[in-house]
Parts: structure tokens; C-alpha cells; sequence
């Protein structure tokens, strides 16, 4: 099987998306998209099977003999992630997209969109967050000082999603009926 523009750590290969496209011209890879429904909803490589890391059971990934298996998310985070959860599992082998989707997109391959799906996970904590901090501020300034807690505590949230590179709103938004759709 073709192993061009590959880094290794571990039994996780980071590939670059021009090999994925090589691999899924030539049908050599069981693709999984480990974003949440909304995302996925919205766009995807053709092909993939979509796992959200969220509800990730390394039993239900496919095991196709003769294929690569190779994960991918919007970045590459969540992806390592489910490749840590498969390797505890037994897999031997597992393969990353470098830099997720949005290294594919920026190498121009082509992804099914979706235009009515919900609009991303980003916008969401965006619109949400800020209309906390800018409730709370409003109600600081007019109502109570208390009010500005909320304002803080939104922007703690913020900064611990950056540091630990998890987002308990975006969780939370994730399990909205609205975003379940795919």
C-alpha cells in the first residue's frame, strides 16, 4: 500500500491528504469522520462513515480487510483522541488525516456540503457565549452588579476550552435536537 508523506508515533500514522485521496482512489481506506452530526451534516469527505467522538465505541468502527483505517475531525484533536480509545481496544494500525478537514480543504479535495445543515459547532458556542457575556454585562450595569458573575464565569469557560482544548458548551449544544440531524 502506497506510504507517501507519512509521520509514525506509535501505532498512529499521520497522513497527508493527498495519500488519503491516493488510498481512496484506489479503495484502499475505510474512512471515519469522528466530528458530531451537525458537523458532519454540514460536510464530509465522500465515503466516510461518520462516529462522533462524543457516543466513540471502538467496537463499531468497520474492520475492512485489505484497508487503512484513517480518522479525521475538523483538526486533527478529536481524531487522536478515538485513535488513542481504538488502540486501548486492540488496533494495531490506525492512520490520521494531518490537520483534519480542514487540511483537505486547504489542499482543494472535494467535500459533499450540505447547505441547509445547522449552522457549525463554532458559530453556536460563539453566538451562545457571547450573548451570556453581553446579558450579563447589561444586566451588571442596570440591574445588579452580581449580574456580572455570569460574564465572568462564560469567559473562565473560554479560556479553560483553549487550554484544555475541550468545550463543555459545545458538548452541551451537541445534544440539541437540532444538531442530531444528519
Amino acid at each position: 500500500m502506497m506510504t507517501t508523506d507519512r509521520e509514525s508515533t506509535s501505532n498512529i500514522t499521520e497522513i497527508a491528504p493527498s495519500t488519503l485521496q491516493q488510498w481512496l482512489d484506489q479503495d484502499l481506506v475505510t474512512l471515519v469522520d469522528v466530528r458530531e452530526p451537525s458537523e458532519y451534516a454540514g460536510e464530509h469527505i465522500s465515503g466516510a462513515k461518520r462516529i462522533s467522538l462524543s457516543t466513540f465505541d471502538p467496537s463499531e468502527v468497520p474492520q475492512e480487510q485489505g484497508k487503512n483505517l484513517v480518522l479525521y475531525c475538523r483538526s486533527q484533536s478529536r481524531s487522536q483522541q478515538a485513535a488513542k480509545q481504538l488502540l486501548a481496544a486492540g488496533w494495531t494500525e490506525i492512520y490520521e488525516l494531518k490537520g483534519g478537514i480542514n487540511a483537505w480543504k486547504a489542499a482543494n479535495y472535494p467535500l459533499k456540503v450540505n447547505k441547509n445543515a445547522p449552522i457549525s459547532m463554532m458559530r453556536q458556542v460563539q453566538i451562545v457565549a457571547g450573548s451570556l457575556v453581553f446579558t450579563g454585562t447589561l444586566l451588571g450595569a442596570f440591574v445588579s452588579p452580581w449580574f456580572l458573575i455570569l460574564s465572568g464565569f462564560v469567559g473562565a469557560g473560554l479560556v479553560f476550552a483553549g487550554v484544555s482544548n475541550t468545550c463543555a458548551m459545545a458538548m452541551l449544544l451537541a445534544k440539541l435536537p437540532y444538531n442530531q440531524r444528519v
